[in-house]
């Protein structure tokens, strides 16, 4: 058997413990379903020690001295740590030393974000938590950030979404070395899908649940989410705020990254959402309620948006209780 591949998984304080944890197992896990060691993972962090979880206990880091020369894969975890640790030069220069020695460079959730500031990304499309995602395109221009996928590979760089997605990144990464079987033996043991449907604007706050930074905005917010008699446009949501259409466009475009029309889009996808997983309704009536001149219309658009059917959404998401019963 060939020798094991060393996973090089460098972790900081204030890390994701399942960004750890959920990769770590699907390596491990490939040994076990495979009858041998295939995988051989290393945790180590800049200063080694007890290192301080997101979820309140410690993980043990060993030093990056005494690693092999040649590391198959660099992981970086994400967690609410990240923003300190992007300031930890020691931190970023020993990134960018391991990557140079690793053949594949990976990050899961936030942890993108230290390999952007290090320049792995550098030219390179790249995704992470879907809450994060306008930041990291802001923060990092060289980075081309697709906000909806669940993983993305762009060369020899590796990049999930958020905590539980870091799973199906291992599980992508096992396929890529030892072919599907093991990668749906090794889901198969953990109880999860090999790849799941969708995109991570399933998952996501629709508008309705974020806020706007502004009093002009927070009115273009509430129009949004009032309740439509009929089919809004933009220049009618312009004329409800007050605005010329060439200024809606800035503003939205610089609060939101989106223009009117998508915002309008989302307002009427968001609605259908929460019809989904709120109500009995037939989707072809939440079609109609939302605008749609027909099912199928309104179908291919939610497909195209989050990647699933309406009927798929409300399967997976619908609500056993109402909220008010489940309040406690």
């Amino acid at each position: 058997m060939p020798a094991p591949r060393d996973i090089v998984i460098v972790i900081y304080p204030g890390i994701e413990s399942l960004d750890l944890s959920g990769p770590a197992s699907v390596f491990s896990t490939a040994g076990h379903a495979g009858g041998s060691d295939r995988y051989r993972i290393h945790v180590v962090a800049a200063e080694p020690g007890a290192v301080p979880t997101e979820s309140g206990f410690d993980v043990c880091a060993k030093g990056a001295r005494g690693l092999p020369k040649q590391i198959d894969t660099l992981l970086v975890p994400g967690g609410l740590g990240t923003r300190e640790a992007m300031k930890d030069r020691a931190l970023i220069a020993l990134l960018a030393r391991l990557a140079a020695r690793s053949r594949r460079v990976t990050a899961v959730c936030s942890g993108a974000f230290l390999l952007a500031q290090a320049g792995l990304l550098d030219g390179r499309r790249a995704t992470t938590h879907w809450r994060y995602a306008a930041l990291l395109a802001r923060l990092f221009p060289a980075v081309s950030v697709a906000s909806d996928a669940i993983f993305i590979r762009d060369g020899n760089r590796w990049t999930s979404a958020g905590v539980t997605a870091g799973i199906d990144l291992a599980l992508a990464l096992v396929e890529a070395d030892h072919g599907r079987e093991l990668a749906l033996a090794v889901a198969r043991e953990l109880v999860c899908s090999v790849r799941r449907s969708g995109g991570q604007s399933q998952y996501s706050e629709p508008l309705a649940l974020q806020v706007a930074q502004t009093p002009r905005l927070e009115r273009v917010r509430s129009v949004l989410l009032a309740p439509a008699r009929k089919r809004m446009v933009v220049k009618s949501l312009a004329e409800r705020v007050h605005v010329g259409e060439r200024q809606l466009r800035r503003l939205t475009q610089r609060e939101f990254g989106q223009s009117p029309r998508q915002l309008l889009l989302g307002a009427r996808l968001a609605q259908a959402q929460q019809s989904l997983v709120d109500t009995d309704r037939p989707v072809r009536a939440i079609a109609r309620q939302c605008g749609y001149a027909t099912t199928e219309a309104f179908t291919r658009r939610f497909r195209a948006q989050f990647g699933v059917s309406p009927s798929h959404y409300r399967a997976q998401f619908r609500r056993t209780t109402s909220p008010t019963e489940a309040l406690p």
